[in-house]
């Protein structure tokens, strides 16, 4: 019998038996340093072979863009008019569907001193701007035409670089299938089997946790639901200052691409989707109703120049997201033809939003107008002042370890005050006091001041003027003025001699 060995040829070894190097070189260093060349190559040519493919697919999406740009030049005729900006309208309709803009992920290790991927609309913006430069520089008559030209060599150029590329590759795939590796070696067919009792089949069962309550109840029952909802003023009085502070969770606002896109001048539909093609997920309908908040903040606020914009921008990106997977080359496109049906409908549409966003912002300015206006005619509140100006309010709190019965009860009474009213005395400030009382009606706020006064918590203190300070001659002279109004105040009331 025969035996073929002409299927190990294939095995590509860095050891030999049969190989005896230089006398002067150690076999085994050699056969080693064999070992790293063979990886070696094998790496950079797995690696160029990455590259070529990631470069394929790129030149493959950018040429057919290309050609939506030719066919799109084309479509136009001869080109009467200005050359520039028909090939920028050709552009936008030859942009395709954003989602659809950003290139594939790289391979890992391919173009790693690449910060980023640029996107095929900035590719395709630079290959414009480079014709237009061509272009310029031709100082041809018939401009239109010298864009169609150079356009299609820069066709040709692509198309080019393909086939040479899939040469290249292919070549360097061939050569990577001609050697059998160690990478080569896979399991052919393997199968197992396991046999399995039939009491594994049971589910198993789940371990509860029992917990032990003193009222087990209560577990099962339905939560109590308070029949009222109304609270009183005391206790509104207990409530921090911080809790009005509170964010909403489900604020809406505009994000900082969407502030940016609201910058944009009013008719700039060039920037417009330059910056729709640099950042796609503007489009977003999140950016559309915070758009529409941002404009009902700023009428109300004043600025209507900018809610106009606001709305502008709003309904341009509502309308590219509502025309479907390439709605925002079909908007642009309609958009910039002269005489479209399109620009009066859409124009009407912003016209309208933001009539009625102004007239709602103007009842709202009225309501808050009305609103202040009433809260500046004040409400009737309770507090703490010293009449004369030589005298203090002073706070005392009850100690809660006194033996005797007078500061024990004075002290059962502090207890029972809300938790917001205890802070505010024990802070030993007025204002914070007055801060709590100006919160409760008139009637609690009275009764709390008759159990300060009953329980000895506030007292009165003479103050000490220095009259060596401008503020202690400025007390002088008001205690003074008080006692010449007091004076003629009962002169003129008095008996006449």
């Amino acid at each position: 019998m025969v035996v073929n060995y002409s299927k190990w040829d294939a095995l590509e070894l860095s050891d030999d038996s049969d190989f005896e190097p230089h006398p002067n070189v150690d076999k085994a260093s050699f056969i080693r340093a064999k070992q790293n060349q063979i990886h070696q190559q094998r790496y950079q040519r797995r690696h160029e072979i990455d590259t070529l493919k990631y470069e394929r697919v790129i030149n493959d999406g950018l040429l057919s863009r290309i050609d939506k740009l030719i066919a799109a030049l084309q479509a136009h005729g001869t080109g009467s008019g200005n050359a520039d900006e028909l090939v920028f309208q050709a552009l936008i309709e030859s942009a395709g569907d954003p989602t659809d803009d950003q290139p594939p992920p790289r391979p890992e290790g391919v173009y790693s001193k690449v910060d980023e991927q640029p996107t095929y609309s900035k590719m395709m913006a630079t290959l414009v701007d480079q014709v237009k430069k061509e272009v310029d520089s031709s100082k041809s008559e018939n401009r239109y035409g010298e864009y169609v030209k150079e356009i299609k060599g820069h066709q040709s150029k692509v198309v080019g670089l393909q086939k040479d590329l899939n040469t290249k590759l292919a070549e360097l795939e061939r050569e990577e299938g001609r050697k059998i590796t160690s990478d080569s070696i896979h399991t052919g067919f393997n199968s197992s089997s396991v046999s399995k009792s039939k009491d594994s089949a049971a589910p198993a069962r789940k371990k509860a946790q029992a917990v032990e309550v003193l009222n087990p109840g209560a577990v099962t029952r339905e939560p109590l639901q308070r029949s009222d909802s109304g609270v009183s003023s005391g206790a509104e009085a207990d409530v921090e200052e911080d809790a009005a502070d509170g964010k909403d969770d489900e604020h809406i606002e505009p994000t900082k691409l969407g502030k940016e896109f609201a910058k944009i001048k009013t008719g700039d539909y060039r920037a417009c989707l330059q910056y729709i093609t640099e950042h796609p997920s503007v489009v977003a309908e999140r950016e559309t109703d915070g758009l529409l908040i941002e404009a009902f903040n700023s009428q109300i606020a004043g600025k209507e120049e900018h809610a106009q914009r606001c709305v502008h921008q709003a309904l341009l990106l509502q309308y590219c997201r509502s025309l479907g997977k390439d709605g925002v080359g079909l908007f642009f496109k309609r958009i910039t033809t002269r005489g479209h049906q399109a620009q009066k409908v859409f124009l009407d549409d912003v016209k309208d939003t933001y009539a009625k966003i102004r007239t709602r912002g103007a009842e709202i300015a009225k309501e808050r107008a009305e609103e202040e206006a009433e809260g500046s005619k004040g409400v009737e509140q309770i507090q703490l002042h010293a009449v004369d100006p030589g005298t203090s309010i002073n706070i005392v709190i009850p100690q809660a370890d006194s033996t005797e019965e007078v500061e024990r009860t004075a002290r059962r009474t502090f207890e029972s005050f809300p938790p917001g009213l205890q802070r505010a005395l024990e802070s030993g400030t007025l204002d914070e006091v007055n801060k709590v009382l100006g919160k409760m009606s008139v009637e609690e706020a009275e009764e709390v001041v008759g159990q300060l006064g009953e329980n000895g918590m506030l007292s009165l203190e003479e103050k000490i003027i220095d009259a060596t300070t401008d503020e202690g001659q400025a007390a002088i002279k008001e205690i003074e003025a008080r006692e010449k109004e007091k004076v003629k105040g009962e002169q003129e009331t008095g008996d006449p001699a």
